[in-house]
């Protein structure tokens, strides 16, 4: 099982036999994972924080055929659980609203809507205290076509999390790139 999960099916039939020595087909080893029953994890304790993200898997097609890109979305229950949903949003928002939830969550998302959407729909806004990660939120700063010096500036502003004049550095901007991360920003300077 473990070898069909981290590669193809093929792969999965040629490491079995090179570790074991026994021969399993690929069609074999698709059959034994299709007919397992991956039962999600059971929550008992109080969540306090959780993250969501997103993430392309590639589905291999016919031969002569271009391979196809799908998204799936995966949640981390910090210190409890994880897992993840290919094309269900819904069956994650469920399982999460399905766990013992504190009166105050901590979620962490990487800015994008699809993410905040799922976030909204776990919980009230006044149970929800967003944080919008590092790592995007610099990846996003980067873009703006802006001086060196400006975008260090905003980063630290950011980084004290002073939000507000974060975005006032680029509100009068007619550039793209700065209107788009004031775009960006604009979910957490309603916070």
């Amino acid at each position: 099982m473990r070898s069909s999960a981290n590669v193809s099916y093929e792969d999965a039939a040629r490491d079995v036999q090179e570790y074991t020595g026994i021969k399993v087909s690929a069609k074999t080893q698709q059959r034994l994972v299709h007919r397992q029953e991956f039962r999600l994890p059971q929550v008992k304790a109080e969540v306090e924080e959780l993250s969501i993200d997103g993430g392309k898997v590639r589905l291999r097609t016919e031969l002569g055929y271009a391979c196809v890109w799908r998204d799936y979305k995966a949640v981390s229950l910090h210190s409890h659980a994880t897992g993840a949903w290919f094309y269900d949003n819904q069956g994650l928002t469920n399982w999460v609203r399905s766990v013992p939830l504190s009166p105050v969550i901590t979620c962490l998302g990487d800015g994008h809507d699809g993410i905040w959407n799922i976030i909204a729909a776990i919980a009230p806004k006044q149970q929800r205290r967003e944080i919008l990660d590092w790592y995007h939120l610099k990846q996003n700063l980067y873009k703006v076509n802006a001086a060196y010096k400006r975008l260090r500036l905003c980063e630290v502003l950011l980084w004290c999390g002073d939000v507000d004049a974060a975005s006032a550095l680029f509100t009068k901007s007619n550039r793209k790139t700065a209107q788009k991360f004031c775009a960006y920003l604009n979910p957490l300077l309603l916070l």
